[in-house]
């Protein structure tokens, strides 16, 4: 019966699980007396295996109960902890670093697995003001608890995509697009639900930036239990019934074939399962080597060795394949990775990097998974030449491929203008973006772009020659659309901008208010009459304008910069009163009278017959263009806005005061 049972090559611990695993069993063998070892929360979700754990004296506490361990840790007694391959929240880092700093005798060992890792650094790095960081996953799971953690300002996490859609439906729009949305996912997360959660964010969002965190091992992994379920009569799901990947692999394969059961061990088998059909067996992240042993074992019911049927299941290699390994061995020369085959696999540095002076055990630990090409395969050697470069140089090309299709946003660094274009890194890959494309207007400088970060689209891929094509322009000019549209929905009038003066009519003044236009007419410019805009304002110059009115039909907006505040007659009736002496400068004469300036802006007619105490011909004959002189406020007509001053009238107050003194004498000597 056992040739219709197949176990998924895929089935078991991953990378991160297995470097969790082997380093906590490691610590177990190498184990110093009186040192207690500690895992914070369990370290992977597999009631038999934690059991396991528990009997090697291994034991599980929370965060809350850290320091406390530290203080009791000592010579006699020293302490260590293990950070499983969920990771745990920042601030349970900052503990367990306090804690290492305070009691020398106090050691953590930090597995969270690498791909959690690089979520962490999306979240943080995505996350803040004018962002939106959104997860998809399970929110009360440990992974996600530590990577929301990370997150500054406005985050959420979604279990499925329906959840998300909701979210988005509920959200103000208009506040929305002022924000950059980004989305991620929890590294187990199923990939379909994953893709239609992408589709539903393009439905809200113009730009939203995607970041394919699910681990390439839980791809292969869920692909390829859905290929077998596809293909089995009967499928077995093995796993911890706490466990988010092993439910989602449970999932996928009860979709794909009705008879699919989810035992935890072999002891959860009743028996009731066909004997002469084909049978699929696949395990979660978090399931030990020996449970799947077990299962087979008790569904097979043969007496050879399980151990013999892997050795029949173990790959075989062959040039061209791509592999993914784990490290055993690393110096700055080579790596060894185990391949799950019957050779060793090897990298020499010079495939890995072209920088000379990298040191890979500074880039590498064992127990990472590296994915590579093989180069060649030596079966009486009993080792496979691997190219990591190649591998990676495919990926990125492929990440390309999907941008394209996908015509995402992505960000590259102008490495150097180039005849007709700019170069441009993208996920180490060249693409090329033509000078029309680059948004520097034509016969620009291409030059000034170099070194500077951009953001680009996809345009064209050249399969042959593996050669991409980008476009800047569509991205600035998505942009540019997307801020026009915010402009309409958000204008007032009343509201006010700043904007910079584009250019200058006989009429008036033509304000960018960030892709919009609006006009400043003349006679809203200054309060005094001018001839020509330019009296007021220059090409370039930032102004305060705010709307008066606008035709969102016709796209016309009108604008006024002249305000109350700078009214000169409105500060002029807040600072003088009839009756106030004013100094004023003589800046025009009539047959009638002389007009003065009062303050910038308003002026005053000394009538004739007010500018001196004696009869004149004109106004010439006593006055002069430019002179200063002392007025009197006598009328202000408030209608009209005109103002009315007097010399005479300070003159004839003059010979009031002279003659005072002698006309109270006279008063008291009749007295």
């Amino acid at each position: 019966m056992s040739n219709n049972i197949i176990v998924a090559g895929n089935a078991g611990f991953c990378v991160g699980v297995k470097r969790a695993t082997d380093s906590v069993e490691n610590r177990i063998k190498s184990k110093r007396d009186g040192e207690r070892i500690y895992t914070l929360g369990h370290l992977i979700h597999n009631d038999g295996y934690n059991a396991w754990l528990e009997k090697c004296g291994v034991c599980v506490i929370g965060a809350d109960e850290i320091e406390k361990i530290c203080d009791s840790a000592s010579e006699s007694s020293p302490v260590s902890v293990f950070i499983r391959a969920h990771g745990v929240a920042v601030e349970t880092e900052k503990i367990l670093s306090a804690c290492r700093e305070k009691n020398e005798f106090f050691e953590f060992f930090d597995l969270t697995c690498p791909f959690v890792k690089r979520i962490h650094k999306i979240a943080c790095e995505n996350s803040g003001e004018g962002k939106l960081f959104c997860l998809l996953g399970s929110a009360s799971h440990p992974e996600v608890v530590g990577i929301m953690s990370h997150c500054r300002g406005e985050s959420a996490v979604f279990e499925n995509a329906d959840e998300l859609e909701d979210y988005l439906k509920n959200l103000d729009l208009s506040k929305l697009h002022k924000k950059s949305l980004n989305l991620a996912a929890q590294t187990t997360q199923n990939l379909a639900e994953w893709e239609k959660s992408k589709k539903i964010v393009k439905n809200y969002c113009t730009n939203p930036i995607f970041f394919d965190t699910i681990c390439n091992v839980t791809e292969i992994r869920q692909t390829e239990a859905k290929n077998l379920a596809e293909n089995s009569d009967f499928m077995v799901v093995v796993g911890g019934k706490t466990s988010s990947n092993t439910a989602k692999l449970y999932k996928i394969c009860k979709e794909a074939c009705e008879h699919t059961v989810w035992v935890e061990n072999a002891s959860e088998l009743d028996g009731n399962f066909p004997t002469n059909n084909k049978i699929g067996i696949v395990a979660g992240a978090s399931t030990p080597k020996r449970d799947i042993e077990e299962v087979f074992f008790k569904m097979s019911e043969m007496t050879e060795n399980f151990a013999e049927l892997l050795e029949q299941s173990l790959k075989t290699l062959n040039t061209g394949d791509t592999v993914t390994g784990y490290v055993t061995h690393v110096t700055d020369a080579e790596l060894q990775l185990d391949l799950g085959a019957k050779v060793t696999g090897i990298i020499k540095a010079e495939q890995i990097t072209d920088d000379a002076s990298a040191r890979l055990t500074q880039m590498f630990n064992i127990g990472d998974a590296v994915e590579a090409f093989v180069i060649r395969v030596s079966d009486i050697e009993g080792v496979a030449e691997l190219s990591k470069k190649r591998t990676d140089s495919d990926r990125n090309w492929k990440n390309i491929v999907a941008l394209k299709d996908s015509g995402e946003v992505v960000s590259g660094k102008v490495i150097k203008a180039v005849a007709g274009g700019l170069t441009v890194m993208v996920d180490s890959v060249n693409v090329f973006v033509p000078a029309s494309h680059s948004g520097v207007a034509k016969d620009g400088d291409l030059t000034a772009l170099v070194g500077q970060t951009v953001d680009l689209k996809i345009i064209e891929i050249k399969e042959q020659g593996k050669r991409a094509i980008g476009s800047i322009r569509v991205v600035l000019n998505a942009l540019k659309r997307a801020r026009v549209e915010e402009f309409w929905n958000n204008i007032e009038e009343g509201k006010q901008y700043t904007g910079t003066v584009r250019s200058l009519t006989s009429y008036g003044a033509f304000v960018d208010l960030g892709g919009v236009d609006g006009m400043v007419h003349v006679s809203e410019l200054s309060w005094k009459p001018v001839k020509h805009p330019s009296a007021v304002v220059a090409v370039g110059d930032k102004i305060t304008v705010f709307v008066k009115s606008f035709d969102k039909e016709t796209k016309r907006i009108s604008l006024g910069y002249k305000t109350d505040d700078t009214n000169p007659w409105l500060l002029f009736t807040n600072r003088y009163s009839v009756g106030d002496v004013v100094s004023v400068k003589i800046v025009n004469m009539m047959p009638f009278g002389a007009f003065a300036e009062i303050m910038d802006g308003v002026d005053g007619l000394i009538h004739i017959s007010k500018i001196a105490n004696k009869r004149i011909g004109k106004p010439a004959d006593v006055l002069e263009i430019g002179q200063v002189v002392d007025a009197k406020i006598i009328e202000i007509d408030e209608e009209k806005q005109k103002i009315s001053l007097s010399i005479r009238a300070l003159l004839e107050d003059e010979v009031v005061e002279e003659v005072a003194p002698e006309a109270v004498e006279e008063t008291v000597d009749a007295e």
